[in-house]
């Protein structure tokens, strides 16, 4: 789950460069979902997502600091420790959760909804949907009714419940943060992920999260693919983007993560997916799509 809006200032790039940052986002963020599962065994959800955002935050705020970037002022900092509720602990620490008890991909399509939930906050904070966007919101959310009834979910409550809160929060964090005073989108990215990590542990020891063992190799290895691929590589490849594409293009990877998500789910964890679990997964696709669509004729 990753969204920022910045400006957009097109210059002359490589014509290879946007697909290849697309690519990277597209792959990158799709294959976040098989990571986590990996990495759940060894590392507990809250845990897991303390140390990820905390590694990736340090990382990205030293390099950014060494490049002369001016640290966030006390007020900016107070922004970001609220936004990273929603940003961070709401979204990707209750994704996590639910992949404790759902499927990688699953988790992947139900979190797909997000701009669904996003266009009923912008509505509600006065920005109204045009005509096209109404049909996308109404087959979108066909979708996730279809999806939450009759599947997976209705046998897992703890997977039903994370999987409704963490698109919403992140949908909530999205429209909000365009009203808060925040750093540059990049010193922004390494403040959340800071402030984010430290929410995460409160949750962990709230929660009674342990380690009971040392995890496995292949576990460390997911979620360092967390850190650097998910919370570095991918991001910085979407801010560039937002910098050099249309916003519609950019947030694209809003319908093609579930997808890769549930092939590398069923490729190498061989994970199950329903005809019921597809049909929803395509209704709710086709709903974003046209909102995405109708915003870039807006």
């Amino acid at each position: 789950m990753n969204s920022i809006s910045v400006p957009t200032n097109r210059t002359s790039v490589s014509a290879l460069a946007i697909p290849f940052a697309l690519a990277s986002v597209y792959v990158l963020w799709g294959s976040t979902y098989l990571a986590i599962r990996v990495a759940l065994p060894g590392y507990p959800p809250f845990l897991l997502g303390a140390v990820r955002m905390f590694l990736a935050g340090a990382l990205m705020y030293a390099v950014l600091r060494a490049r002369g970037a001016r640290p966030p002022p006390r007020a900016q900092w107070r922004a970001l420790w609220k936004l990273a509720i929603f940003m961070v602990l709401l979204s990707n620490g209750l994704v996590n959760m639910a992949e404790t008890e759902v499927s990688s991909g699953f988790a992947a399509v139900a979190v797909a909804a997000m701009p669904l939930f996003a266009g009923v906050f912008a509505m509600l904070r006065g920005r109204h949907p045009s005509k096209l966007e109404w049909v996308g919101l109404v087959v979108g959310f066909a979708g996730v009714i279809w999806l939450h009834i009759g599947s997976a979910l209705s046998a897992s409550m703890l997977g039903l419940v994370c999987l409704i809160v963490a698109p919403l929060a992140w949908a909530w964090g999205s429209i909000w943060s365009r009203e808060l005073d925040l750093p540059e989108p990049f010193m922004a990215a390494s403040g959340q992920m800071l402030t984010g990590s430290v929410w995460m542990l409160g949750a962990a020891l709230v929660s009674g999260e342990r380690m009971h063992a040392i995890p496995s190799m292949g576990e460390t290895a997911a979620m360092l693919y967390l850190v650097v691929a998910g919370s570095i590589f991918g991001f910085t490849a979407y801010i560039w983007l937002l910098h050099h594409v249309r916003p519609a293009l950019a947030t694209s990877y809003a319908y093609v993560n579930p997808p890769i998500a549930v092939l590398l789910g069923a490729l190498l964890l061989h994970e199950h997916f329903t005809a019921h679990d597809l049909g929803a997964m395509a209704v709710i696709l086709v709903g974003v799509i046209i909102i995405t669509l109708a915003k870039a004729r807006r």
